[in-house]
């Protein structure tokens, strides 16, 4: 008995050591987030404009082709930092791109769109970031890939950079596209 009181501390460590381990052996990226509304429908909020000039978002609108989704917000350093590549991404207009507006007051998103670039068809304000629980978003910036019926294929968090569309996000979109997804 008294040799298992020894051995119980050695136990408990490599049970430890284990657990912390398998990840690095299994190649799992710890900074991935998982998400359970991938292949789920997009949900249902009638967003209102931001801008005057183009239309909020309402479920309707995520259907009928592949978009992305980004939330954003101006108070976000992040979103300041993708934004040359939204940017870059409406003027080829690659795919179509959506902005749901995230807990921000609408005179400093205004401006901040004014001052860097509006790349959204439609904008969407989500005051009390009720419609950002129900995406699963973390944080901001996070980005959606919503295929033609409407379901969530894919989610990017953080900001996007030129590698994370090339390798992932626009392949995507062109199989989506083609109907293979």
């Amino acid at each position: 008995m008294s040799r298992l009181l020894y051995l119980l501390p050695l136990l408990i460590f490599a049970v430890i050591a284990g657990y912390f381990t398998v990840p690095i052996l299994t190649k799992k990226d710890p900074r991935i987030l998982p998400s359970v509304m991938i292949d789920k429908p997009a949900p249902g909020h009638d967003l209102p404009a931001l801008l005057q000039s183009k239309p909020g978002v309402a479920p309707a609108d995520l259907k009928g082709g592949v978009k992305l989704v980004n939330f954003f917000a101006s108070w976000c350093g992040p979103c300041r930092a993708e934004h040359p590549i939204l940017m870059r991404l409406s003027a080829e207009g690659a795919v179509p791109l959506v902005g749901i507006n995230y807990k921000d007051r609408p005179d400093a998103a205004i401006g901040w769109l004014r001052e860097l670039g509006d790349p959204f068809g439609r904008i969407g304000v989500d005051a009390d970031g009720r419609a950002a629980i129900d995406w699963g978003v973390y944080g901001v910036p996070e980005t959606y890939v919503v295929d033609a019926g409407g379901h969530i294929r894919y989610r990017h968090v953080g900001p996007l950079t030129g590698k994370a569309l090339k390798d992932t996000i626009l392949p995507m979109v062109e199989q989506l596209r083609r109907g293979e997804g």
